[in-house]
């Protein structure tokens, strides 16, 4: 399977995803003719420029015609629906903007048919939010991933006046991914590039086990000292290789909360999707005995596990730092025992890891000692390997 991820480290627009994978070996000429076929009157340029030092792709769209009035999302739908596109750009474009007009009309306050695309509805929006799409389709790329999403700070002008970055629509659209601020006080995620990622990307977080084959960069429109402005795709084919990949690790000290109130906060940190919680014993200031609460998580929980720390336990502030993560390639089975059916783990090395939970049922239910059963299912295992 092809992938593409996008690593929006100076954050996304639409120009920049199409100058990404135009970089990245998408067909300049079809994706053009594609475009025209919108008949929207534009002209688009494609220029080999750089951005703090990386060659980089940018792409533009010139209008000679006085701006186009504000349209509504069922006109721009049917633009997009009446051209001859492939239909699995068709639909995708069509999704990315059913997502901003939703975004918009909660921003507003309005019914969505009562929606003005405003630089939303512009010629380059269509055609950054179409190019994109088609620029996917002809890379015959199959699934879309995406980084975490640096919005930038500061404020932005829109046509509604000066508003804090992230933009709301921005905001709206990026509810729930992972997002953060580095760099100048500027805009580095617009609501395009955000609507563009959200839709089409089925997961945000670390970069997935893949085996490169293109690497494009889409140039911003401003050049930075701090870093390059540029957004970076890196497409593949998906691999089932072990990789390491990338997890965030919240820590938190903790003297004043009674053990039951802990054994909870890791319950429901687990049942909320934790990849691991631990509690380890600690010597606090004062001499007072306490504990470690260390939680590792995917980089797009963190936020909300955050929460349920500071709700669950009685700590008022927490550690959250990146970590390398390596994993084993496992499969899960089910073997047949003396004692019953237990399912398992199987490393890429053939070592067999009975289920905790179904031996211990099998302990309670038959009254055998539970360090028995994980022996009867490791021989029973290794006797029949699957």
């Amino acid at each position: 399977m092809k992938i593409c991820y996008l690593d929006a480290f100076s954050g996304i627009s639409g120009d920049m995803t199409v100058g990404a994978l135009l970089d990245a070996g998408a067909p300049a000429e079809a994706l053009i003719d594609a475009l025209r076929s919108m008949d929207t009157g534009a002209r688009f340029e494609v220029e080999k420029t750089s951005r703090g030092g990386i060659a980089a792709t940018k792409f533009r769209v010139h209008t000679d015609a006085a701006p186009a009035p504000h349209r509504h999302l069922s006109k721009i739908l049917a633009m997009i629906e009446s051209a001859p596109l492939a239909p699995r750009a068709k639909a995708a474009a069509s999704a990315v903007f059913r997502n901003l007009g939703e975004a918009e009309a909660a921003v507003h306050g309005v019914a969505i048919e009562k929606v003005h695309f405003h630089e939303v509805g512009a010629v380059d929006s269509i055609a950054d939010i179409v190019g994109a799409c088609v620029a996917l389709d002809l890379l015959d790329v199959a699934e879309v991933h995406a980084s975490a999403v640096n919005v930038g700070s500061g404020n932005v002008q829109t046509e509604h006046g000066l508003l804090p970055v992230p933009a709301p629509a921005t905001a709206r659209l990026l509810e729930g991914k992972p997002i953060y601020a580095r760099g100048p006080e500027v805009e580095l995620t617009t609501p395009t590039g955000a609507a563009l990622a959200v839709t089409l990307a089925s997961s945000f977080g670390p970069l997935p086990a893949m085996r490169i084959s293109n690497i494009g960069h889409g140039a911003g429109e401003r050049d930075f000292k701090q870093h390059a402005n540029v957004l970076r795709v890196l497409i593949g084919e998906r691999t089932g290789a072990s990789e390491a990949t990338l997890v965030s690790v919240i820590e938190a000290h903790i003297d004043d909360s009674s053990p039951q109130v802990l054994g909870y906060a890791l319950e429901r940190l687990m049942d909320a999707g934790a990849l691991d919680a631990a509690l380890s014993p600690l010597q606090m200031k004062k001499n007072r005995p306490g504990s470690l609460l260390r939680v590792i998580a995917k980089p797009e929980d963190q936020e909300r596990l955050a929460q349920i720390i500071l709700a669950e336990t009685s700590t008022l502030g927490l550690r959250i730092h990146s970590a390398e993560r390596r994993v084993e390639p496992r499969s899960m089975i089910e073997i047949e025992t003396p004692l019953g059916r237990v399912r398992g783990k199987v490393s890429a090395q053939g070592a067999f890891a009975p289920e905790y939970d179904d031996c211990k049922l099998i302990a309670q239910r038959t009254g055998t000692p539970l360090q028995l059963v994980f022996a009867i299912a490791q021989e029973s295992y290794f006797k029949n390997p699957k």
